[in-house]
């Protein structure tokens, strides 16, 4: 891919380990196990290249740190309230543009329950300080700063949250965190929270009257909504009040596997009649399905087709949700604190060390595009689906 203007800075160089901040040993961010590109020819490589050149590159949902490599220090990592941005590795992704949710709903600097506002606040001061020192990342408020990222070589980053926990009853802390540079904002991640149900509730109430007043306000800023981990009747409640298009940042289709943290079909096409997208999911064990069980791009391309053919290109994009280290490994160590079993109503499936073709952000992209160059799909699409139907929705739903 074309490279992005790295210069090689480090995450927090500018302070010193063991002085100004515990030091932790980080996983490698590139060739940590041995993931299988899409096989192309030199022709289709050149394909995917002008593609890449021409297009933008944006992804609706990732998480671009990199994890400790010892994951049983994943919580008192976590505690020191510093994630480390992968640079190198995002400088290869050929990405022009990245939803990045930060490590929000493990933000635990004072509570180990997570989704403090005091703790999110302290998360997000904290990266976009890192992100401030360095020039190849920018921090994204604008349709316009993601065109600009392109043309000059960077990366915009647009801060996103999965849930609004955090805002409690306050409607006007949803004023706060777009001034402070948040761009889209999750109703409820898996516990239900004051806006509506999540994921993992026995009974899904949808959107409640506050709810509805955020989702409101958002519209009224020009905020992203995403009900990617919202419960069933919340996400269809959200997506009828909200004056705009509303994202499913990271899903798949639960007509493909009988998981809650797939989305039904029901959901998918309100989206998308809404003018709305679904971003396809790739974090390890989520987009698996009868025919593809053992999880890979394969599967993964399996839940993108899928959506295609129930609603169209033009209302579906890729959301990889992924990391730099071992997904799986820390899904174990925090399975009980991001409900991760309880989300997925505890099916069985065939566990993989890592979702090969999809590890990390530094090589989803490029693999998604050889992946549909290889299997016919135009230009055009794919330039849909990597990154156009998302744009088309930030100009109608931001406030510029």
């Amino acid at each position: 891919m074309q490279p992005k203007r790295y210069s090689g800075y480090k995450s927090f160089s500018y302070l010193k380990p063991g002085e100004d901040y515990k030091e932790f040993r980080l996983s490698p961010e590139l060739q940590r196990v041995d993931s299988s590109p899409v096989a192309v020819t030199s022709e289709q490589e050149e394909r995917v290249k002008r593609i890449f050149q021409e297009q933008l590159i944006i992804s609706l949902h990732d998480h671009c740190f990199i994890a400790p490599e010892d994951l049983s220090e994943f919580m008192e990592f976590r505690r020191w309230g510093r994630d480390f941005t992968g640079y190198e590795g995002l400088s290869i992704s050929g990405l022009d543009a990245v939803f990045d949710n930060l490590m929000n709903g493990t933000a635990m600097i004072t509570s180990r329950g997570g989704w403090k506002w005091t703790d999110i606040i302290h998360d997000l001061g904290i990266r976009l300080s890192d992100i401030d020192h360095q020039d190849m990342v920018v921090l994204c408020r604008t349709t316009e700063d993601i065109v600009n990222a392109k043309k000059n070589g960077q990366i915009a980053f647009i801060v996103s949250l999965e849930g609004a926990a955090m805002i409690e009853n306050e409607l006007d802390r949803i004023d706060i965190l777009y001034g402070l540079g948040v761009r889209c904002l999750g109703i409820a991640y898996s516990e239900g929270n004051q806006l509506g149900g999540g994921l993992k509730e026995p009974r899904d109430g949808g959107l409640t009257t506050f709810g509805r007043q955020a989702v409101r306000r958002m519209n009224r800023l020009g905020m992203a909504i995403d009900v990617s981990h919202s419960g069933d009747q919340t996400s269809l409640d959200t997506i009828e009040v909200s004056d705009k298009p509303v994202f499913i940042t990271h899903a798949g289709a639960r007509q493909l596997w009988n998981s809650n943290r797939l989305k039904p079909d029901d959901v998918i096409r309100a989206c998308a009649e809404k003018g709305g997208v679904i971003g396809i999911e790739a974090a390890p064990h989520t987009t698996i399905s009868v025919r593809n069980p053992r999880h890979s791009i394969e599967s993964f391309m399996e839940h993108f087709e899928y959506c295609v053919n129930l609603v169209g290109i033009d209302h579906v994009a890729f959301g990889p949700d992924v990391l730099f280290g071992d997904h799986v490994g820390l899904h174990t160590a925090l399975s009980d604190a991001l409900s991760i079993g309880a989300s997925r109503g505890h099916l069985e499936y065939e566990k993989v060390p890592f979702v090969d073709g999809l590890e990390n952000p530094a090589e989803a992209f490029p693999n998604i595009v050889r992946w549909l160059v290889t299997h016919g799909y135009s230009d055009d699409d794919i330039a849909k689906a990597v990154g156009g139907n998302v744009m088309r929705v930030l100009k109608e739903v931001w406030y510029r």
